[in-house]
C-alpha cells in the first residue's frame, strides 16, 4: 500500500525533533549545571545563553517566515543541520564565557533553521483534516528525545562535557542530513493531495462550453500557486492547491471532451465547507484579537517551559540536594508525561476546541512548577514531572495547529514567524527572571513562584482567543 508522502515528512520531522530535544532543548540544563561548577560562571550568565537562543528566534522569526513562504522550508532545514552540528563542535572547544556565547549563538541559528518552526510550516502544508495529529506526531519526537537526557548526563560524567558536545555535533550531521533531505515544499510536487485523500468531486450542472471556459480560467488562476511552471501534478491537484492558498470564488470543473453534449453531467471539486478557515495574510491576521491573545498565551507558557529546561536540574541539585544524575531521571519522567500528552493530543486534537484545552494546560503548567518549587519529597517531584510534562505535550502541537485552523496556510510561514518573535519574549524572560532572582535570593523559590502565577494568568488569554469571523 502506498504511504502518503506527507507522513514520510512527519517521520523525518519526528527524527529531527528527537535529535534537537535529546541533545539541546532538554539537555541544556545539564550543561548549565556542569559549567556552573567547573567554570564558576553564575546562573545569570549561563541563562544568557538560553536567552540568546530566544532573542535570535525573535529577530529571525519574521525573516524565516517570509523565506519559507516564498522558497519553502526544505533548503533551510538542510542548511540548519550543518550549522547546528558545527555549533556543538564549537561548544566542545570553549574556555571563556565569550566563547560559550559564540557557540550558543551558532547552535541557536542552526536549531532555528532546522527546528520546530520550519518543520511545522513544512508539515501543515500537507495536512488539513489530520493537521493536529500530524503535528502531535512531530512533537512526539521532542517528547521521546527527552528520555535520552540521562544518557547525555552519563556521557558528561563518564567522558566529560567536551567529548559529549563534540559527539553531539557529529551525530547531528550524520543522522540529521538524510532526514533533512526528505522534505518537499508542497504536495503537488509529489502528485499528492492534502491529507493524501482522493479529490472529492460533485456534479456540475453547466454546459460543456461553460465547463471548458471555467476549466481554462481555473488553470490561469491556479498557475501562481503551483510549485513550478512545470509541476508534474495533474490540473485538479493544482486547482485544489490554489484553493488551499487563496479562498476560491468559483468551482473548478473537470476536463470535458469535445464530444460531450451540453446536457452531459460534468464534475467539479467542491467549495470549502461552511466554517472552513479563511486564507489570511500575515497583516490581516495581525489585525485580529485572536492573533495577539494566542501570542500572549503562548509566550506565558514559554516562560515556564524555558525556565524549567534551563534551571530545573540546577534547582534539584543545588536547592533540593539531588545529584545531577537523579535530577536527570526526573526530567526523563517528565518526558514520559510529555509523551503521554502528545499521544492524548494525537487522539483528540482534531475533535476538540483547542483553545479550551490550551487554557487547562496553562493551569497544569502553573501547578507543576509550584510542586517543583516547594518539593519536600520525591513524590512531589514525580507529580511535577507528570503534570508539567502532560501539559507541555498536549498544548505544544496545538499552538501551531490552532493558528493554521484560524488563519489558513496561505501565509502560515510569516504568521508563525511573527508569532515566534512575540512568544520568544517568554523564552527570554523565563530563564533570566528565574536566574537573576536565584542569584539575588539564593534559591529559585521566588522566581519560580512568580512564573507560575503568570502562567496561570495565561489561561485567560487562550479562553478569549476565539476564531476570527
Amino acid at each position: 500500500m502506498k504511504i502518503f508522502y506527507g507522513w514520510k515528512m512527519v517521520g523525518a520531522a519526528f527524527g529531527l525533533q528527537f535529535l534537537q530535544a535529546s541533545l539541546l532543548n532538554q539537555a541544556f540544563g545539564a550543561y548549565v549545571a556542569v559549567l556552573t561548577g567547573e567554570m564558576g560562571w553564575s546562573k545569570t550568565a549561563l541563562s544568557g545563553g538560553a536567552a540568546m537562543q530566544s532573542v535570535e528566534a525573535a529577530v529571525l522569526g519574521p525573516l524565516l517566515g517570509w523565506t519559507v513562504d516564498r522558497f519553502g522550508a526544505q533548503g533551510m532545514i538542510r542548511a540548519g543541520i550543518f550549522v547546528f552540528g558545527i555549533g556543538f563542535v564549537t561548544l566542545s572547544q570553549i574556555d571563556t564565557l565569550t566563547g560559550f556565547y559564540v557557540a550558543i549563538f551558532t547552535i541557536a541559528i542552526g536549531s532555528s533553521l532546522c527546528g520546530y518552526f520550519p518543520l511545522t510550516v513544512a508539515v501543515v502544508q500537507w495536512f488539513e483534516k489530520k493537521r493536529a495529529r500530524a503535528l502531535s506526531t512531530v512533537s512526539l519526537g521532542m517528547a521521546l528525545g527527552g528520555m535520552f537526557v540521562p544518557a547525555v548526563a552519563w556521557s558528561m560524567q563518564t567522558w566529560g562535557w567536551r567529548a559529549t558536545a563534540f559527539g553531539s555535533g557529529v551525530a547531528i550531521v550524520l543522522l540529521g542530513w538524510p532526514l533533512a533531505r526528505m522534505f518537499r515544499r508542497r504536495h503537488e510536487e509529489m502528485g499528492e493531495t492534502v491529507d493524501g485523500e482522493p479529490p472529492q468531486l460533485v456534479p456540475y450542472a453547466g454546459s460543456a462550453a461553460d465547463a471548458d471556459r471555467a476549466q481554462a480560467g481555473a488553470r490561469v488562476a491556479a498557475a501562481p500557486a503551483a510549485a513550478t511552471p512545470a509541476s508534474p501534478a495533474p490540473a485538479m491537484a493544482i486547482a485544489m492547491a490554489a484553493a488551499d492558498s487563496v479562498a476560491p470564488l468559483t468551482p473548478v470543473p473537470a476536463p470535458v471532451s469535445a464530444g460531450d453534449s451540453g446536457s452531459a453531467q460534468q464534475y467539479v471539486s467542491p467549495l470549502p465547507a461552511a466554517g472552513a478557515p479563511l486564507a489570511f495574510t500575515a497583516r490581516e491576521a495581525m489585525r485580529t484579537s485572536a492573533f495577539w491573545l494566542l501570542s500572549i498565551g503562548h509566550a506565558f507558557a514559554m516562560l515556564v517551559v524555558s525556565a524549567v529546561n534551563v534551571h530545573a536540574i540546577t534547582h534539584m541539585s543545588s536547592g533540593l540536594g539531588y545529584s545531577i544524575a537523579q535530577a536527570s531521571l526526573v526530567i526523563t519522567l517528565m518526558t514520559f508525561g510529555l509523551t503521554g500528552g502528545v499521544i492524548l493530543g494525537w487522539t483528540i486534537g482534531d475533535r476538540v476546541e483547542k483553545r479550551r484545552v490550551a487554557a487547562a494546560c496553562m493551569l497544569m503548567h502553573a501547578t507543576g512548577l509550584l510542586l517543583l518549587t516547594f518539593a519536600f519529597d520525591t513524590m512531589m517531584l514525580v507529580a511535577f514531572a507528570l503534570i508539567h510534562g502532560v501539559a507541555w505535550g498536549l498544548r505544544g502541537p496545538f499552538m501551531q495547529a490552532i493558528r493554521a485552523d484560524y488563519f489558513g496556510t496561505r501565509s502560515i510561514g510569516m504568521i508563525l514567524g511573527v508569532s515566534a518573535a512575540l512568544t520568544a519574549v517568554g523564552q527570554v524572560l523565563g530563564p533570566l527572571v528565574a536566574g537573576v532572582l536565584a542569584d539575588l535570593t539564593g534559591d529559585y523559590r521566588v522566581g519560580f513562584t512568580l512564573l507560575a502565577v503568570v502562567a496561570a494568568a495565561g489561561s485567560v488569554a487562550f479562553l478569549k482567543a476565539k476564531r476570527p469571523v
